[in-house]
């Protein structure tokens, strides 16, 4: 079998039953370009609501210990990240890229081979651009690919959802942060992971965060009661 059969294999090979979720293990996060000049054009979505995603999927790695790697393109340009995400990791310099497409900086390849993962998380802005460009590649070229849809975002409505459907013909698999977290967490008796997660949906879970907060309160008033 050649080199490319094989690689089209391995990228379309866990698409459906248990080995098709994520494990933290198994997982590395790319974020790409979630700069202000891309913010400036951001038309499919609320910008807020992109910024409050993905710095909860940054969060979100970071109570799941899964390696995350930043980049920017034309930084001195384009502006730096979102200070929300480089807080998450201050020690992490974005690789900054003058490749449109990520995954053609070997530099940024490189730092993803090195975890010796295969599912790769990928979330950006533009998506029909510096989303769809890297996940279409990484799919050909062995990995698993998953572009979180709602910590992504075009510069049309049209736009990203072409881009969502035209990733999804490449054999990427569409999905959203919680539910990114939600599959990184699986199972409630991994006990020591629940402190960071409700803090994470506590601060960019909407509604859910609320909710969960609401339980709190009123599980520890139970307590004081003795109820």
């Amino acid at each position: 079998m050649s080199t490319q059969s094989t690689q089209s294999t391995q990228s379309t090979q866990n698409k459906a039953g248990l080995n098709a979720l994520l494990t933290p293990e198994e997982s590395v996060l790319v974020l790409i370009d979630h700069q202000p000049f891309q913010f400036a054009n951001l038309n499919s979505h609320e910008p807020t609501m992109i910024v409050n995603n993905v710095v909860g999927l940054a969060k979100a790695a970071k109570v799941y210990d899964v390696p995350t790697i930043l980049t920017t393109v034309l930084e001195e340009r384009g502006g730096l990240i979102v200070q929300g995400i480089q807080d998450v990791f201050p020690e992490q310099k974005p690789i900054d890229r003058t490749f449109i497409n990520t995954w053609q900086d070997e530099r940024v390849v490189d730092a993803v081979k090195a975890t010796g993962r295969k599912k790769l998380i990928l979330a950006g802005l533009w998506t029909e651009i510096c989303l769809a460009m890297p996940a279409i590649q990484a799919a050909g070229e062995g990995f698993e690919v998953y572009a979180v849809t709602d910590a992504s975002g075009g510069v049309s409505a049209e736009a990203h959802d072409m881009a969502v459907r035209r990733m999804v013909q490449a054999g990427v698999v569409p999905i959203t942060w919680l539910a990114v977290m939600g599959e990184w967490q699986r199972d409630w008796a991994r006990e020591e992971t629940i402190p960071g997660a409700a803090e994470v949906q506590a601060q960019h879970g909407g509604a859910t965060g609320v909710a969960f907060a609401w339980e709190t309160q009123l599980l520890a008033g139970s307590a004081r009661s003795g109820v």
